[in-house]
């Protein structure tokens, strides 16, 4: 008799993960901040609606399709993160969104004092995200990594031609699936 040998445990496959475009609301999908009001939320700017520029980012994303969204936009602590996806007006995009950039281990106030692109890093860094890309009107923070952030001018957001066009760089750049057939 030898020697009973052990089968291999199973291994759980590794799920890589997502394809994330972090999205701040603010100056990016309309063209200027918006505040809670008796009204519900309302642009700050005279003339502005809320979300007018989401289908400039709809198509934009049209080619990647595996791309998921994670809110970085202030209306999640203010709203909460279901209310916040909710008020997005296209539901291909709500369809693409999996979350925030706000984490359980770490309370409000500290979460806010964080600059946007540390709390961006920080999912990044607990999601082992490689591909990644952020809107936003905030420069705070992206020194380490200027390339994924898409910085849009606050009083203008995805309305301008050269923020739409590094969008669509940036987006291909790094979502681009090459088919070497």
């Amino acid at each position: 008799m030898g020697t009973k040998q052990r089968s291999p445990k199973p291994r759980t496959p590794r799920v890589a993960p997502p394809d994330v475009l972090f999205l701040d609301y603010d100056n990016c999908l309309h063209r200027c901040d918006a505040y809670l009001s008796d009204q519900g939320i309302v642009p700050s700017g005279p003339g502005a609606t809320l979300f007018e520029f989401a289908e400039i980012l709809d198509r934009a994303l049209q080619p990647y399709p595996s791309v998921k969204i994670v809110l970085s936009t202030d209306w999640v602590s203010v709203l909460g993160f279901e209310r916040a996806r909710d008020a997005l007006p296209l539901p291909s995009l709500r369809e693409r969104v999996i979350g925030t950039t706000r984490s359980e281990d770490i309370d409000e106030p500290a979460f806010s004092s964080l600059s946007r692109g540390e709390q961006i890093r920080r999912y990044v860094v607990r999601h082992q995200l490689r591909s990644w890309v952020a809107i936003d009107d905030r420069r705070d923070g992206f020194e380490p990594y200027p390339e994924q952030l898409v910085h849009c001018q606050p009083g203008i957001g995805l309305e301008d031609n050269d923020v739409q066009r590094r969008l669509a760089h940036r987006l291909y750049a790094t979502f681009h699936v090459w088919d070497w057939g």
